[in-house]
């Protein structure tokens, strides 16, 4: 992404905010792991989105004024060689400037006096904050502790947040987005066919893991987009499993739920194979159905069309084809064997924060997730695409990543390198 991109996103932002406002944005902080150990710092991605900056403790500060003029300030931390011996070089104001197309740079140290200033002058009516919280008891972030600091001292300050203009911006992707998340694409393919070409029986989750660990780490150092969910046997009956303990024996099923990043983007990809290379007949079956449930939404999604739709038909189609194959009675005993929704956008998130649509629209992008549990087969797994919208249809990004018994079976042949 070049300064272009991120200079853009902030304007549209900014063309959203109300005259006479201040928006304060942090890229966030590490948090401590163990007595002398902190976890990988993680930038929050709408400071990320907004300003290219990978980087702990910046913080962004911009006003608007009543005739609509912008002004914009970007803190990152000074130079501290001696820190920087131990946890590497910080971003320097030249970098940051390049990066972010921001022209004003200050040290951190300096943020909160400048905003007090700006909150005393009488000039702002409107304080910008991203204040997303997925529950209420999660734990506060910057934002959220800034909130209740300024609301004492400057309780004038009518609070916005930021979150839901972030989200309608986040919900259609740009061009150079779509483009990096094809490029995560090839990535991702790269770690499920190694998998698929080291599977047999008696190998172990961490095995399968570490395949796919190995073939991302030759395009970069980011490793998974999000942890990744690799399971076999009776472990797949867990939607979110990270144990990675459990072996895959002789007619297991293997269910992956992966997905790789580029250039900051991510894709979200799921594919179920037979550990041995040969899907027997109740797998076959199932996966069948699997398969022409997830053909079936790529041929007819497109704009227009109701957002809440894409889960409703993949229950409704699948629940056909499992009682036409004599799995299902009825079919509203569909929730015996799809336990989750069938549809989430990604994008800077693996589940994207994105001002949840009411229609489809061009240029967004979502997975179509086909889930299949059945317990006393022992057979679980999930298919699961990522869906490109475009002015007429849409376009199966995982498309070239096997999918069909065929291909999969055919990948699998090539045996353990």
């Amino acid at each position: 992404m070049t300064k272009e991109y991120f200079t853009g996103n902030r304007k549209r932002f900014y063309e959203q905010m109300k005259e006479n406002s201040l928006l304060v944005l942090f890229s966030g902080i590490e948090f401590r792991k163990t007595e002398d150990e902190y976890y990988p710092f993680y930038t929050e991605r709408n400071f990320l989105y907004l300003t290219g900056i990978d980087a702990k403790q910046a913080v962004l500060l911009a006003r608007k004024d009543g005739a609509g003029e912008v002004r914009e300030r970007l803190y990152i931390l000074p130079p501290d060689l001696l820190k920087e011996r131990w946890t590497g070089e910080r971003i320097r104001a030249e970098q940051a400037a390049w990066l972010s197309g921001i022209d004003e740079i200050a040290f951190v140290e300096a943020f909160e006096k400048e905003f007090d200033a700006l909150a005393v002058s009488g000039n702002y009516q409107y304080l910008y904050l991203d204040l997303y919280k997925e529950e209420p008891a999660d734990q506060h972030r910057a934002a959220h502790f800034f909130r209740e600091k300024k609301w004492a001292q400057h309780p004038y300050l009518l609070i916005e947040n930021a979150n839901v203009i972030m989200r309608r911006l986040r919900t259609i992707k740009q061009p150079c987005e779509i483009a990096a998340m094809k490029e995560a694409e090839k990535i991702t393919r790269d770690g499920i066919v190694a998998m698929m070409k080291a599977s047999r029986p008696g190998m172990y989750e961490y095995q399968y893991k570490a395949e796919f660990d190995y073939a991302l780490g030759q395009y970069g150092p980011q490793g998974p987009a999000f942890p990744s969910i690799i399971s076999a046997g009776r472990n797949n009956f867990c939607i979110h499993y990270y144990g990675y303990r459990g072996i895959a024996h002789d007619g297991d099923m293997v269910l992956n739920d992966v997905g790789a990043w580029y250039d900051n983007l991510m894709n979200d990809v799921s594919r179920g194979w037979p550990c041995n290379g040969k899907y027997n007949e109740r797998q076959r079956l199932l996966y069948e159905c699997a398969l022409q449930t997830s053909d079936h939404m790529f041929a007819m999604i497109k704009p227009g069309m109701e957002m809440a739709q894409v889960d409703r038909e993949v229950r409704r189609f699948n629940a056909g084809l499992l009682k036409e194959a004599g799995v299902l009675q009825q079919e509203d005993q569909i929730g015996t064997y799809m336990w989750h929704g069938g549809a989430h956008h990604v994008g800077y998130d693996v589940h994207d924060a994105v001002m949840c649509p009411e229609i489809i629209a061009p240029g967004m992008v979502f997975c179509v997730d086909v889930g299949i549990y059945h317990e006393e087969w022992g057979i679980g797994f999930r298919l699961e695409d990522n869906c490109l919208v475009t002015e007429d249809g849409c376009e199966n990004l995982s498309a070239i990543t096997p999918r069909t018994i065929q291909e999969i079976e055919d990948t699998m042949q090539k045996g353990y390198r």
